[in-house]
């Protein structure tokens, strides 16, 4: 059995779930726009140049959550799936998702966007699995916090490893491992599968992958 990951915004989905959210909740007047975008455009910004703050990002990102209830959000997000998610997924990322999941491997998104935002997107995919920076719930409600170690850079790794551990797996388990990312965030958990594969990279993992001779396709 085979091992596959893929990072999610801008590599399985054609744009950046957690960008679009908060731009989401911006246009229908849930956020303040002209502040509010403002620092989302700029951590975006931070993000694609390497320097984001993850902790810094997820005190601004997860506080909408803990200002309504459940099944409210639940309703925007419902819409947002519809308006912003779905037009992002292209034909060729379903293909390759489906590829891997029909050939039995075990299939995970590894994604440092919440799993609020995500665990709707993992199940369009059909993908079981979803590693993700986990948004605290106590009482059945969003705290605004962070839940644990964000699945950001380093992160990712450490979670990835924890994820195997609880289902008494180990990395030798696997006959191939494979992790698809467009990013230059993920390129530690890249350097620790024996498959890595570049999608739509930025330029500096587009470097990386030219000098490496890694794999680097588009799904767009």
């Amino acid at each position: 059995m085979d091992l596959v990951l893929f990072d999610l915004d801008n590599t399985l989905l054609s744009g950046d779930s957690d960008h679009s959210w908060a731009q989401f909740l911006i246009d229908t007047g849930v956020l303040d726009g002209p502040s509010y975008a403002a620092r989302n455009d700029a951590f975006f910004e931070q993000y694609k140049a390497g320097t984001l703050d993850i902790h810094a990002f997820l005190e601004f990102q997860l506080a909408p959550l803990a200002r309504y209830p459940r099944g409210r959000l639940d309703g925007w997000h419902a819409q947002f799936m519809q308006d912003r998610v779905l037009p992002m997924i292209t034909p060729a990322a379903r293909k390759l998702v489906l590829g891997h999941l029909t050939e039995g491997s075990l299939c995970a998104i590894v994604t440092a966007t919440n799993d609020f935002v995500t665990a709707p997107i993992a199940r369009e995919f059909g993908i079981t699995h979803l590693v993700a920076t986990r948004a605290q719930v106590r009482d059945g409600a969003y705290t605004g916090r962070p839940e644990g170690r964000p699945c950001f850079r380093e992160g990712k790794l450490i979670r990835v490893d924890e994820w195997l551990a609880g289902m008494g797996r180990t990395w030798k388990d696997f006959a191939r491992t494979h992790f698809y990312s467009d990013s230059r965030n993920d390129l530690p958990l890249l350097e620790r599968v024996s498959h890595p594969v570049v999608v739509d990279g930025d330029d500096t993992l587009t470097a990386v992958a030219l000098e490496r001779h890694w794999p680097h396709i588009s799904l767009r």
